[in-house]
């Protein structure tokens, strides 16, 4: 996987703080799990390691999902949006909830 993508990853046109949204989606339910963000360097350790690595901007460090939860999410596809401006990752969402909440989703708060 790595090899390929590795070569994409000069397509992604990154924010002016060096970020790209990132739209998690369980791969067997495609079910919608979170938003999060990528810089450079997490999205190339995602892409090697296979486990969903995040940069936290409230925290302004790495994050990898699952690191302290145990609800990791694994790595199944990864695609990139027509504008090269959005990621969409497959995974396995494992050991619960991919909210911090706990929740399933981050998508859990009706609006109509």
């Amino acid at each position: 996987m790595s090899e390929l993508t590795t070569e994409k990853i000069t397509d992604i046109a990154f924010n002016q703080d060096g970020l790209v949204p990132v739209v998690v989606q369980e791969a067997t339910t495609l079910e919608v799990l979170m938003l999060a963000y990528m810089n450079q360097d997490t999205l190339e350790q995602t892409l090697r390691t296979g486990t969903m690595t995040y940069w936290s901007r409230s925290r302004g460090c790495v994050w990898v999902k699952g690191e302290t939860s145990g609800q990791f999410q694994i790595v199944k596809s990864a695609k990139l949006d027509c504008d090269r401006d959005t990621l969409l990752f497959m995974v396995e969402q494992r050991g619960g909830g991919a909210c911090h909440t706990g929740a399933r989703t981050c998508f859990f708060r009706d609006l109509m």
